[in-house]
């Protein structure tokens, strides 16, 4: 039975009447503000982004307020936001984003909050209209197919060995930040792999790109007005630095192509861009400015999300000393005492256990906590007919702590990912890397090189959290960043056969 917006709980009377005001409003192309549309712009502004002094309380205001809500309309599986002049439906149960999801190209074309990413993606992969992403998206999935991110292991290996070399001598230290180190380390890998450049971040301790993402992605910010008079020319001016470094990367690749290095650069593991560039000279398919903005995309997307998930891993490992025990155990079977050896693509099908904490801890802490959509018709769901042009709203963070699909779900239990546990979660409950045809291309070059650094990590170090769970909470930051440093305290380790040859 069709139900009518009117009858849903979080709309009143008056609000859905002024819904439909706005619709037709919006319709008509006017877009000027009255005088009761402002203060309720102004409104919900304050209610649910931070002030631009980045107070660290009002993000995570936000975490509960979303929190409330989804608890409040379980029942209805969705609710809506009333910002500036129309709502936006977020959906928070499995079912409810399945029908969204699963609407073929009604779904399809990401919203409004996307626009925050386009002065550093451009109109890439992830930003881009369903226009431009259906034929893009077709051509770079050959990037990323097995035999491509096998070539990428020697990088996560040599970036991993490295990381395992600094930390060596934080082991003297009362306790390390260790999100720095390692979202150094992912950003390493992400230019290597992506640009095929070293820029040694790590050894040379270097924050500039980190500094000017968490510019870019601290979203209340962009109040254009707030944007224009505040902070707005600094985030230009390292957006600017960013893509002139790529500019630089692709013109010395286009000059290696043109030259006649091309017979031997086969011969080299390839780049991300070397890729690209063939795609350019040879079938024409890609200008220069899409290579930079599709770089500049995986750079961004890639370093931020592997280099969270793997800060909020370490976080949970270290704080559960069981759980690091039987990743210790798993790591000593596969790789004996050798606690240096290269990891192999076998290594990584093997590592199981670690696999399940990984897919934990991405449910715990959803560094994509929210993805967004705009309906490009008029559609039912969960029998509601939501008209086309609506701001749809997909709460992963939220479907991630759904009593039902996962009971006690602020437990951190890697055991419901085991296959047998694995299994019963319902189609759309567990999407970490989104669902549908615009999910995430590079989950499976994050997933590699995430165990990869983990294994190199575990395999020399026990390590211990130093902050509980309500002292390091999660905020949204576009990606769920935590609220603080995470403060590890770092021990070498020897392997269970090394203890078992030391106690004989």
């Amino acid at each position: 039975m069709k139900k009518s917006l009117r009858n849903h709980p979080a709309l009143t009377e008056s609000q859905f009447d002024q819904y439909l005001a706005e619709y037709v409003r919006r319709h008509r192309r006017d877009h000027s503000l009255d005088d009761d549309v402002f203060r309720e712009f102004l409104s919900a502004i304050t209610a649910l982004y931070p002030p631009v002094e980045k107070d660290i309380a009002s993000q995570i205001r936000v975490m509960q307020f979303l929190t409330e809500r989804t608890e409040q309309f379980q029942e209805q599986q969705l609710f809506y936001l009333w910002t500036s002049y129309q709502p936006h439906f977020c959906f928070v149960k499995a079912e409810s984003v399945k029908q969204l999801l699963s609407k073929g190209t009604k779904a399809l074309e990401k919203n409004w909050a996307y626009d925050y990413l386009k002065p550093l993606m451009g109109t890439g992969l992830v930003t881009s209209s369903v226009e431009k992403w259906k034929p893009r998206r077709k051509l770079l999935t050959p990037c990323f197919h097995a035999d491509v991110l096998r070539g990428f292991l020697p990088v996560f290996n040599e970036r991993s060995r490295k990381l395992v070399e600094h930390l060596r001598q934080e082991t003297e230290k009362e306790f390390t930040n260790i999100d720095i180190p390692v979202t150094l380390t992912a950003l390493d890998v992400v230019y290597e792999t992506m640009l095929g450049t070293s820029i040694g971040a790590l050894e040379k301790n270097s924050a500039f790109y980190i500094t000017a993402m968490n510019r870019i992605v601290k979203i209340w910010e962009y109040v254009d007005i707030i944007f224009n008079l505040t902070s707005g020319k600094e985030e230009k001016r390292q957006v600017k630095v960013i893509e002139d470094f790529t500019k630089s990367v692709i013109q010395e690749k286009k000059k290696q192509y043109l030259s006649g290095k091309k017979d031997n650069e086969k011969r080299k593991r390839k780049a991300f861009m070397d890729m690209l560039l063939e795609l350019h000279f040879e079938n024409q398919e890609l200008s220069e400015e899409d290579i930079c903005e599709e770089v500049n995309t995986f750079v961004a997307a890639g370093y931020e999300t592997v280099s969270l998930t793997m800060s909020w891993a370490l976080y949970l490992i270290g704080l559960y000393p069981d759980v690091q025990a039987k990743i210790h155990e798993e790591l000593d079977r596969i790789f004996g005492s050798d606690v240096d050896r290269d990891v192999t693509e076998s290594d990584l099908n093997d590592l199981k256990y670690l696999d399940c904490v990984l897919k934990e801890t991405l449910r715990v802490y959803t560094v994509a906590p929210i993805i967004g959509r705009i309906l490009q018709e008029d559609t039912n769901i969960c029998g509601y007919t939501i008209p086309k042009g609506t701001n749809c709203f997909i709460l992963i963070y939220s479907l991630h702590n759904d009593k039902e699909v996962f009971p006690d779900p602020e437990k951190f239990d890697p055991d419901r990912f085991l296959p047998e546990n694995f299994a019963k979660i319902p189609e759309y409950g567990y999407i970490p890397f989104s669902a549908g045809p615009r999910n995430c291309i590079g989950q499976k070059f994050g997933l590699m090189e995430m165990k990869t650094v983990l294994s190199f990590i575990l395999r020399n170090y026990t390590i211990e959290s130093l902050d509980s769970r309500d002292k390091v909470l999660p905020v949204i930051q576009v990606t769920l960043h935590p609220s603080t440093h995470i403060r590890i305290r770092i021990k070498p380790r020897m392997s269970g056969l090394e203890c078992s040859r030391a106690s004989s």
